[in-house]
């Protein structure tokens, strides 16, 4: 941003220039602008009402921890749901910036630790099933946010993911032609048997965006990526479109928006198929499209392996 940019809002001094709105904007107008998506999120999509009981999983990090402020800060109440995946110091810092958000503010945290609920963690789950260590952090987490929620009564459970997010798990899924997860890319996702309603209110906020949120806010958020995350293609494609957006602004929103409005629509047959095909799980009684479902397999597979530490999966990745 050039010295001297003033604020398209009040023509104060500018804090933050956001090239996608052609515009620099002072912290106040900044703040609203943020609030202004959101509640537009929220209110397009009917993803909550004010008497909803709100779950947020929070991870540490600024979109967690921006989206369980935001909510809050428009009135919304809402509790907050740590999963501890047992990488390391990693998951040990995360879970101190998890811990003081709430303790500031007096919020209810619930917290669930994989290694001491569940007898295995993410380092030991990727070695077990020789899989890359985001495929056990992502069935983890899915199943025990629905647990969560379901179990402690929660209509809305609300996540972090923001327009980098969609929008490189688009582009990866759109690449693959991959139908059955482009159908369920949604930011709201309805409650049904087993799930409960799942609802994304920064699908139009940039992680940039919600790191500024932070900055402004004086909330204090761990910075530093995954280091079991060395190598996922997830990043690749954030990568690929962060370039493209810095040659033609507005270019990440547009393409996840309007895949939203003229292409999601085409796919919600497929949606209802895929929904229709799932039984209870003979062992918790998540929905599952098997008898057994991928998270009993997994626990059931890695609990019973030697502890691994984080430092012999991340050994020669970087």
């Amino acid at each position: 941003m050039h010295v001297g940019s003033k604020c398209r809002t009040c023509r104060r001094p500018a804090i933050i220039d956001l090239p996608r709105h052609n515009a620099n904007f002072c912290a106040e107008h900044f703040l609203e602008l943020c609030r202004r998506q959101v509640v537009k999120a929220i209110e397009h999509f009917q993803m909550l009402t004010p008497d909803d009981r709100i779950l947020v999983a929070v991870s540490g990090g600024k979109d967690s921890l921006a989206v369980w402020d935001l909510l809050l800060e428009l009135g919304y109440r809402a509790d907050g749901l740590y999963v501890g995946l047992g990488i390391g110091e990693y998951s040990d810092v995360s879970g101190a910036h998890a811990k003081a958000f709430a303790a500031q503010r007096g919020l209810k945290l619930i917290e669930i630790s994989l290694r001491g609920d569940y007898g295995y963690d993410i380092p030991t789950a990727a070695s077990a099933t020789r899989r890359v260590p985001c495929s056990a952090c992502g069935l983890s987490k899915r199943h025990l946010f629905d647990k969560a929620a379901i179990d402690g009564g929660y209509t809305v459970l609300v996540t972090g993911h923001n327009l980098d997010d969609e929008a490189a798990v688009l582009l990866g899924n759109t690449m693959r032609w991959e139908i059955g997860y482009l159908a369920r890319q949604l930011p709201v996702l309805a409650a049904r048997d087993g799930f409960p309603k799942k609802v994304k209110p920064l699908c139009r906020l940039t992680e940039r965006e919600t790191a500024a949120w932070c900055v402004v806010r004086g909330i204090d958020y761990l910075v530093d990526e995954c280091p079991m995350a060395i190598g996922n293609k997830h990043l690749g494609y954030k990568a690929t479109l962060n370039a493209m957006e810095a040659d033609s602004p507005g270019s990440k929103a547009a393409f996840y928006l309007n895949f939203l409005e003229r292409m999601a629509p085409l796919l919600a047959d497929h949606l209802t198929t895929e929904r229709d095909a799932l039984v209870a799980c003979a062992t918790c009684g998540a929905p599952t499209s098997g008898e057994v479902c991928a998270f009993c397999r997994l626990q059931a597979t890695a609990s019973e392996h030697r502890p691994v530490p984080v430092e012999m999966m991340t050994r020669g990745r970087r």
